[in-house]
């Protein structure tokens, strides 16, 4: 391969990089405010989607620039919001656990998009966010199991259900369609 036929592909891999970066920024935007300070939003949709087309390096490489763009101030968190207080605060666990499901989504579309492993890693993927995330809004708040499962957890199962369903099914078509016509 050539020097410039390698310098292309880099680059086209850093543009789908940085594409999925900017669709999870977009998809915090979609959020439902709760009660309990966790709010409904579309980035755990677009976590693992980043990690089932791009594969698990550049799926996580995509979180992982989405979070320190955050922590240094770019309101590309939920409701337009950034800065490492977010990333510290009630929410941050959610957030740090990004990368860790898009790996997984990422692994579970390199096994095979036909076997159950798929679906398994999206929802090894689901777990880590929600005990990380829960592990962490209870030291931050302060709060009892009780009242962190009802704040981060139990309001969010049925959408996250649809959301790994979503995933799980348009992450692998994409990626083919890409693959087929040679754009990843």
């Amino acid at each position: 391969m050539t020097t410039i036929n390698r310098s292309a592909l880099y680059v086209k891999e850093l543009c789908y990089v940085a594409f999925f970066t900017a669709m999870i920024a977009v998809l915090a935007q979609i959020s439902i405010p709760l009660p309990g300070g966790v709010p409904l939003t579309l980035q755990t949709f677009a976590v693992p989607l980043a990690g089932l087309v791009l594969g698990p390096k550049k799926g996580t490489l995509a979180t992982l620039i989405y979070i320190l763009l955050g922590a240094v101030g770019v309101p590309v968190f939920a409701n337009f919001s950034g800065g490492l207080g977010i990333v510290l605060g009630m929410t941050g666990g959610f957030i740090i656990s990004f990368p860790l499901m898009a790996f997984l989504a990422g692994l579970g579309v390199k096994k095979s998009v036909k076997s159950p492993l798929l679906w398994i890693y999206l929802l090894l993927g689901a777990a880590a966010n929600y005990v990380i995330g829960t592990v962490w809004f209870m030291i931050v708040a302060d709060s009892s199991l009780y009242a962190a499962l009802a704040a981060c957890v139990i309001p969010f199962i049925p959408t996250a259900i649809l959301k790994i369903i979503m995933a799980g099914t348009f992450g692998p078509m994409l990626r083919g369609v890409l693959v087929r016509s040679g754009l990843l």
